[in-house]
């Protein structure tokens, strides 16, 4: 298999308008993965999906990527904005080859991503990634381009929106509703800023919406999943049942329960692996965390005696150990949630549903269900630097990763691993107290500091 440079853990990603997120690059893009279906399809004309979330670069991406894909020969079938498992759901929908998203996820508006799904509504594995990369570098593109009537046309799904509603609604229990449950939803002024608050309002719920108005530069701006302060203040004022907060593509779920307490992907994995368990639901007796999984939710699923296997970090990571297991729920503590006999890929809203049923069902407080995890003292450290050069390669970082694990022994750990998406060094440290914790995950920052800038 060839090596992946352009691809990251979560398809390309990077500054708008600046190398790689280049008109250029969308355009190869959608010349290299036209051909690659043309060529399956033995030289029948591919059918393409685009949808995209709030950001003002959108625009120039989908009509870059509309170029390469008409220029090669497929057909580009756009549905304007959309989370990101709305399209995994319209390309099934629409019977298409592949589907392209464009968003950077819970990245700042000047970032931009394409990210790929293929024909069954999972997104491409690393081994298709590298071959399309490879395709886009090796000079051939602009030789194999059609002329005449080989050339794409363009076409747009009207009603795209009220396609993926009706999906979230579907995967809601059909003998429950959601009438006397009042929910604050924060869409982030991301993808999910229609969909969200018209689905649980069609199941009958009251709702409060936040940030749902988008103008280009404001997608996750202190808002949504990763700054839920305005949604925890909201649901206290209104005394709601719950707040629900997306990311900026909608494919992650932070949740607040009825006391203003965050409720992290590892909660609610634990809070519905438990729900399946008792329903007799949870295939094969396991639920998929990742290394990033705190350590008390590997105690909470083995007082349930359920097996919590762990995968790399990175949805498609948690995706690959579900199926490797037989499992159907899988999660990471960002806020990925995969419930894989209703969706394909992580859907903010499909897993707030699953969420809300297991509220409904038990007639319990969210705050109760989530007693059943006992988070660990975590701290976890974002440090932006100037390069990546191999953490094995920094012996001042070895040395204080090395003072941190043998002061924690096994009462803790620690992980330290560059961003699949950011220019970050994500360190988080688990240990016995929050003092502990943030001493020694501050010791290992200032290390990579040092000696990276």
């Amino acid at each position: 298999m060839s090596k992946k440079s352009l691809f990251g853990t979560d398809g390309v990603r990077g500054v708008a308008n600046r190398d790689p997120m280049m008109v250029e690059t969308a355009v190869n893009l959608g010349r290299a993965v036209a051909h690659v279906l043309k060529e399956r399809k033995s030289g029948r004309r591919p059918r393409v999906l685009i949808g995209k979330d709030t950001r003002l670069s959108g625009y120039m991406l989908e009509n870059a990527l509309v170029a390469g894909l008409c220029s090669m020969g497929a057909d580009a079938i756009l549905v304007g904005t959309l989370p990101t498992p709305g399209i995994a759901v319209l390309v099934r929908d629409q019977k298409a080859d592949a589907g392209f998203v464009i968003s950077a996820s819970h990245n700042p508006y000047q970032d931009n991503g394409i990210k790929i799904f293929s024909c069954d509504g999972f997104k491409l594995p690393d081994a298709e990634e590298a071959e399309i990369e490879k395709l886009m570098s090796d000079g051939t593109l602009t030789s194999l381009l059609p002329t005449g009537g080989g050339i794409g046309k363009s076409f747009r799904v009207e009603d795209a929106l009220e396609r993926y509603i009706a999906f979230c609604k579907r995967t809601f229990p059909k003998e429950l509703d959601l009438k006397g449950v009042r929910i604050v939803v924060d869409c982030g002024n991301g993808a999910t800023y229609k969909a969200a608050p018209a689905v649980f309002k069609e199941l009958g719920a009251a709702v409060t919406s936040l940030h749902c108005t988008p103008n280009g530069l404001n997608i996750n701006a202190n808002s949504g999943s990763q700054h839920t302060a305005a949604l925890r203040e909201q649901v206290l004022a209104e005394r709601a049942d719950v707040g629900l907060a997306f990311d900026g593509d909608g494919d992650r779920l932070i949740a607040v329960d009825e006391t203003g307490a965050e409720l992290t992907g590892d909660h609610v994995l634990a809070v519905c692996a438990k729900d399946l368990k008792e329903r007799g639901r949870l295939a094969n007796n396991v639920a998929v965390g990742t290394v990033m999984s705190n350590f008390g939710l590997h105690a909470a699923m083995r007082k349930l005696g359920i097996e919590l296997a762990c995968s790399a970090v990175g949805d498609r990571y948690v995706l690959e150990t579900m199926k490797a297991k037989g499992g159907v729920i899988g999660a990471e503590p960002s806020g990925h949630m995969i419930f894989l006999d209703q969706q394909t890929t992580g859907d903010g809203i499909v897993a707030a549903l699953q969420l809300l049923a297991v509220l409904r069902r038990s007639g319990r407080e969210a705050s109760a269900l989530a007693a059943v995890l006992k988070l660990a003292p975590q701290k976890l450290v974002n440090v932006e630097l100037a390069s990546r050069p191999p953490l094995e390669s920094l012996p001042g970082v070895q040395t204080a990763i090395a003072a941190a694990e043998k002061e924690l022994g096994q009462d803790g750990r620690v992980l330290v691993r560059y961003s699949g998406t950011q220019n970050l060094c994500r360190v988080m440290v688990e240990g016995p107290t929050d003092a502990v914790v943030a001493r020694l995950c501050d010791a290992i920052a200032a290390a990579l500091k040092k000696e990276i800038g």
